[in-house]
């Protein structure tokens, strides 16, 4: 069955590489402020500001059957460097942004649909320089579980929590060699994670065949939140 599959934010990083992957059997249809790196992709694009913009307005099919919520950040310093502002807008585009769009498209949800949001691994694993960001994607996983509860049988919403993914978002933290291997070191599987590592976990949960999965917080994060191999 070729679904309505709605991506927020996919025009880079693991959106990009989600939209490549589910545009060769499904209708794709992303919500975004580019959308240069879409040209070659069989997908609907929809100029989208999620920080100023109702998605309620735009033209969206009447069914969907799938939702990714993709914006997100990385904001990592020490909590003195930080003032209520740098929690306020990590929060409007990870949290606030995301309850807003699922307010304006969970009535077009289909029946046995499954929504994808995505957190972090610092949030089950305390690590410096993670409060705000941790803050943000916390908040996430508690709402993806009561929303899973909220509207079972119907809807399924699970979480993927990442460790660090090679992605224009996190190019400043793997911006030379000594860098990336320090950060491939942490892992126990000695690598950071891929787009594509991302985007086949947020496949998976959409897929129908796989429709006995809801409010769980998948780890793909290459052993980090779970094996201690130091």
């Amino acid at each position: 069955m070729t679904k309505n599959i709605l991506l927020v934010g996919g025009s880079y990083g693991i959106g990009l590489e989600l939209a490549k992957k589910l545009s060769q059997t499904h209708n794709v249809y992303v919500a975004s402020r580019s959308n240069e790196a879409l040209a070659n992709l069989n997908v609907t694009h929809i100029p989208f500001d999620v920080l100023s913009e109702d998605l309620a307005q735009q033209q969206l099919p009447d069914q969907l059957h799938g939702f990714v919520y993709c914006p997100g950040s990385i904001n990592l310093k020490p909590f003195k460097m930080m003032d209520l502002d740098t929690f306020r807008t990590d929060m409007e585009l990870n949290f606030f942004g995301m309850v807003k769009t699922v307010k304006a498209i969970v009535n077009r949800m289909a029946e046995g649909s499954g929504m994808v949001f995505f957190s972090t691994v610092a949030v089950g694993t305390g690590m410096p320089f993670h409060t705000s960001v941790a803050a943000a994607k916390g908040a996430i996983e508690g709402y993806a579980r009561a929303m899973a509860a909220e509207y079972a049988p119907k809807l399924r919403v699970n979480v993927i929590a990442p460790s660090l993914v090679d992605t224009p978002l996190s190019e400043r933290l793997l911006s030379n060699d000594k860098k990336r291997e320090m950060m491939a070191d942490r892992h126990p599987l000695k690598r950071v994670g891929s787009a594509a590592d991302i985007a086949n976990a947020a496949a998976f949960l959409l897929d129908s065949e796989n429709s006995w999965i809801t409010g769980q917080i998948v780890g793909v994060d290459g052993g980090m939140s779970s094996l201690n191999v130091h």
